[in-house]
């Protein structure tokens, strides 16, 4: 069973046709990181949201790929171009 991963951004004004880029070199890592199954971004321009949703096969691997990003350097520049933190939410499927 694996684990939904949804990070809900506040990207600064204006700052989204920069930040495609950076998303752009970046997604390849996160997709090829261990316990990644599949990574979207959806984007609301009335409201500069972006929302990544992301799935993983478990909790722990998306925190490891947080601690990752972390130490890198990537999390800082993403931050760059956000409001504030992103808001991370863990959702497991429910079989019904």
């Amino acid at each position: 069973m694996s684990i939904r991963v949804t990070l809900n951004c506040q990207v600064k004004p204006g700052q989204f046709s920069s930040l495609l880029p950076f998303l752009e070199e970046n997604l390849p890592t996160v997709r090829a990181f261990r316990g990644n199954m599949r990574v979207s971004v959806l984007f609301d321009k009335s409201h500069n949201e972006m929302l990544l949703d992301e799935e993983w096969l478990t909790q722990d691997d998306h925190k490891a790929y947080l601690d990752f990003i972390g130490n890198n350097g990537t999390l800082q520049q993403l931050a760059a171009f956000l409001s504030q933190p992103p808001e991370i939410k863990y959702f497991e499927t429910v079989e019904i």
